[in-house]
């Protein structure tokens, strides 16, 4: 027989003969219709409560506040060990940059504006967030005019701890609300 539409996935020909096993699904397609959908449960106004204390939020406030005070703290300790205020200028300015672009990113997300309804407060988001971008090359830019006797190394470390920060504070109020 001449048949030039012969295949090797076990299909029938056009004459009626077979040309070996039929297909299987792949194996994640059997897993999927195997599992199907697990039912979603909604959740009691007690069970949402609880679920508030096991996980508290942290403030946006504190998370700058802490993250402006390591920053001093890393350039006066600097400063002091190195005798080289040129260091610490140069440690605060990376400092700098991550905190007063977050400030204004976190100033811009509680407007009033940010919060009218789901779909701005979505847009405010990602607004601010090219705001803060946008202003930390900025200010990584003007870095060489701004600093005298700038230090990228001692910038970078100051850029780096800074934004660094935001896990021991979270990891640290999460633990201090778990504990009372």
């Amino acid at each position: 027989m001449n048949n030039s539409s012969s295949s090797s996935t076990g299909a029938q020909q056009p004459s009626g003969e077979s040309t070996g096993p039929a297909p299987q699904a792949p194996a994640w397609r059997v897993w999927q219709e195997e599992s199907g959908p697990e039912p979603v449960k909604a959740l009691t106004r007690e069970q949402v409560q609880q679920l508030g204390l096991q996980r508290p939020s942290v403030s946006v406030w504190q998370v700058l506040l802490w993250q402006a005070l390591v920053g001093v703290v890393m350039a006066l300790a600097l400063g002091v060990w190195s005798g080289r205020w040129s260091l610490a200028w140069s440690l605060l300015y990376g400092a700098a940059a991550v905190v007063v672009p977050g400030l204004v990113f976190a100033r811009g997300l509680t407007g009033r504006l940010s919060s009218i309804n789901p779909g701005t407060a979505v847009m405010g988001f990602f607004v601010w967030e090219f705001v803060k971008i946008g202003l930390t090359i900025a200010i990584l830019v003007a870095a060489p005019r701004l600093v005298e006797g700038l230090s990228w190394p001692a910038l970078l470390v100051g850029l780096v701890v800074t934004m660094k920060v935001v896990w021991p504070v979270v990891w640290f109020k999460t633990r201090q609300r778990r504990a009372t």
